[in-house]
């Protein structure tokens, strides 16, 4: 079987004039926001500073500034153990902190931070899902209030 023909020009084939894919003005599609996937960085994360919510557990740390990385940019990552549950539960768990995150990270992240959301056994993919973005911005708030 041979996939579906494409235009070109970005129109669709039932002759509407919606691009196939939906671009943001800063070049992501979709609304993505960048991910963390090398492991050097998900360590750099994990030790800095963390939050725990009912929910997932999360980890963020400021990039310094001699690192490569755009430093507007507000980068995640997700991960979940084998605790969470088989690759079904795991890839549920991820897929819905990774709408919380597209959700509340704009609008609640900090420009030069790099955050890990890590998924909780038997709660990420059981919580209602506006609690869990309320258990998020929670979270950024308390990690986002300087120290004593």
């Amino acid at each position: 079987m041979t996939p579906p023909e494409t235009p070109t020009d970005g129109t669709a084939t039932n002759g509407t004039s919606s691009p196939a894919v939906s671009v943001c003005l800063d070049g992501k599609t979709d609304g993505a926001l960048p991910v963390l996937k090398k492991r050097s960085e998900f360590l750099a994360a994990s030790r800095a500073r963390k939050q725990g919510t009912k929910a997932m557990m999360i980890q963020a740390r400021k990039r310094r500034d001699d690192e490569t990385v755009d430093p507007s940019l507000v980068r995640v990552g997700f991960t979940c153990s084998k605790k969470v549950g088989n690759a079904v539960a795991r890839n549920r768990a991820k897929r819905r902190m990774r709408e919380v995150a597209r959700a509340i990270l704009p609008a609640f992240g900090k420009p030069g931070w790099d955050y890990v959301l890590i998924g909780r056994k038997n709660e990420t993919d059981a919580r209602n899902f506006k609690t869990l973005q309320g258990d998020l911005k929670w979270a950024l708030r308390k990690l986002h209030t300087p120290r004593k």
